[in-house]
């Protein structure tokens, strides 16, 4: 079925359509892929010291394989003092020896290509930890020198250099700048860390910093990885001068994405620095690519985008849309357009290793959290079982779009937040720097339980997590939910091996406006008509097939209609005179 389709007079029993996307017939098996991210510290301890590690990927890859998805992104391993959880690294060229060795990733990569899967990596070019190689040479060698050029040192304002070079603030709170101690114990320059203050920021008005990370980049490519994530792909390159920033204290706008002006992001020349990594890529043939972790609005989403620069970008304002269907379709809207005006596709993602689970997320009445920005006290308590009902209903729904999708490990259970964790073993830096303020990210990272009735739930069999889980972890541990053909697990089983046999990532998109309100939201992909219902009322729906739905809410489906339960999302097959066809 062809958008071209939708054009013509739909039938009365399919309403008005408004077609918005035509399918996807370009090369590139990630524009429709579905890629699962994996987090090493808490995927599966196989050492038994507490913390995930690669022999635990490799041992449960299989796992990721049954789930029919198409690649797996892995969270960084590389060598880092973990101040903030590896995103700290002090040798990209070598894992951390908590997760393994080289030859482990080697091995890791070997068994993902035997069973049909992909390795995309990590790549953290912003900044690095203050034990880097090349940040301790700076801190030697002294002001002026080109071992301090490879960061950004300012001298302070104020007539003693007391106070910082700016007014930036640090993402995790505080300012962005820490000011350095001489050899002789003497006040010296400061650095800039748009993050903790144990990250440097590289400076990329230096060709020895694009340099060494294209060397970064071959040595992984090298080692048969399929692409990377490029974190905060937008922060690189600062404004000249680093002028005053008058906005938001991190830079963002109101909401939630960086300010056209904020200094510190989206400055014209970090597409420079995007097309020189794809060009390097090519060289390695066509199927290697790169993500944007690109926080900015739409449609500027776009710009990162474009043929000659980064394949995918993350579609933040899709996650940070929740269950807002009106502010949803709009961004499922401009998202389509706006990327098929460069000929890429859109990404869907609803939870990822810095926000709060969406079944958590979404187990509130409304009073609480929405946007999933994850940082704030999570008061009061969500409904689990509600949070769950809606989260298989959205993914259901994030799974019917075209283009493509990332998943966050543990989703696939219906995994919430570890909410009750002691503040004694809280590890974000979030938290510290903000004096407890804003909790952090460490409830969406609790460790993973595969096995309900072992220790740790299957986490691993040594010490115990370096997070603790939540008592309701047992019951939906991977085991315990493997044979229960209503689990959260197998309706993603399901839905994976439904999306890509129907090839819903390459399809079209056309709203199905009868049944878009504030409390329902559908489209037509393909012959699919994709429908969810978030109202408290059941939703009357056209005659159908029943392809997959999120729940058995115990209403009726028949030859005449099928009526969609309160918190629910259903894929129906229809007739081509229904479509218009």
């Amino acid at each position: 079925m062809s958008v071209d389709s939708f054009l013509h007079p739909a039938s009365p029993q399919a309403g008005a359509l408004t077609p918005i996307h035509a399918p996807d017939n370009a090369h590139g098996w990630w524009r429709s892929a579905v890629i699962y991210q994996v987090y090493p510290r808490s995927f599966r301890d196989m050492n038994g010291d507490g913390i995930g590690d690669l022999a635990g990927i490799t041992a449960e890859m299989p796992q990721l394989a049954e789930l029919n998805v198409d690649a797996v992104w892995l969270s960084p391993f590389y060598r880092s003092p973990q101040r903030d959880a590896g995103y700290d690294v002090s040798d990209y060229c070598d894992v951390d020896p908590i997760f393994g060795t080289l030859g482990d990733f080697d091995g890791m990569v070997a068994e993902a290509n035997r069973l049909g899967l992909r390795v995309i990596v990590d790549l953290v070019p912003n900044h690095c930890s203050d034990q880097h190689r090349d940040f301790r040479a700076a801190l030697a060698a002294g002001p002026g020198s080109p071992e301090r050029d490879m960061f950004i040192f300012r001298d302070g304002q104020g007539a003693e250099g007391n106070e910082p070079p700016n007014n930036w603030q640090s993402h995790f709170g505080g300012s962005a700048w820490t000011r350095t101690t001489e050899p002789d114990g003497s006040p010296g320059q400061w650095y800039l860390h748009l993050f903790d203050s144990s990250q440097p920021d590289f400076n990329w008005d230096n060709q020895a910093v694009h340099d060494e990370f294209e060397r970064i980049l071959r040595f992984w490519l090298d080692r048969g990885v399929s692409g990377f994530r490029v974190d905060v792909a937008h922060a690189l390159v600062k404004a000249p001068g680093l002028p005053a920033w008058g906005g938001r204290a991190d830079g963002a706008s109101s909401d939630g994405f960086p300010g056209h002006e904020a200094p510190m992001f989206g400055q014209p020349a970090l597409h420079d620095v995007y097309r020189a990594w794809r060009r390097i890529l090519e060289e390695y043939g066509p199927d290697r690519i790169l993500c944007a972790e690109a926080s900015v609005e739409l449609p500027r989403l776009a710009h990162w985008v474009r043929p000659d620069e980064m394949h995918q970008a993350f579609n933040f304002p899709y996650l940070h849309a929740g269950l807002d269907l009106p502010r949803l379709r709009h961004v499922v809207t401009e998202s389509l357009t706006c990327l098929d005006a460069v000929g890429a596709p859109s990404t869907w993602v609803l939870s990822n290793h810095d926000v709060v689970r969406h079944a958590t997320r979404f187990g509130y009445d409304w009073s609480g959290p929405r946007d999933g920005d994850g940082i704030g006290p999570l008061d009061p308590q969500p409904d689990e079982e509600l949070g769950r009902t809606r989260a298989a209903a959205a993914s259901l729904f994030m799974l019917g779009l075209p283009g493509g999708a990332y998943l966050y490990q543990g989703e696939e259970l219906g995994l919430p937040d570890g909410i009750d964790i002691p503040d004694r073993q809280r590890q974000d830096p979030t938290f510290a720097r903000s004096g407890g303020a804003r909790l952090g990210r460490d409830g969406c990272r609790v460790p993973l339980p595969w096995k309900a009735s072992e220790r740790h739930g299957g986490f691993g069999d040594g010490d115990a997590p370096w997070l603790p889980q939540p008592e309701s972890f047992a019951k939906l541990a991977r085991d315990a939910q493997a044979g229960d053909p209503s689990s959260h697990l197998n309706l993603y089983r399901r839905m994976l091996t439904v999306r890509r046999e129907l090839d819903l990532g390459r399809g079209s998109l056309a709203w199905a406006e009868e049944w878009c309100t504030a409390s329902s939201l559908a489209f037509l992909n393909g012959d699919i008509l994709v429908a969810m219902n978030i109202g408290t009322d059941p939703l009357d729906l056209p005659a159908g097939e029943v392809v997959l739905r999120s729940s058995s809410s115990g209403y009726g489906e028949d030859d005449q209609q099928f009526a969609l339960g309160s918190g629910e999302t259903v894929w129906l097959r229809m007739s081509a005179e229904a479509t218009g066809g």
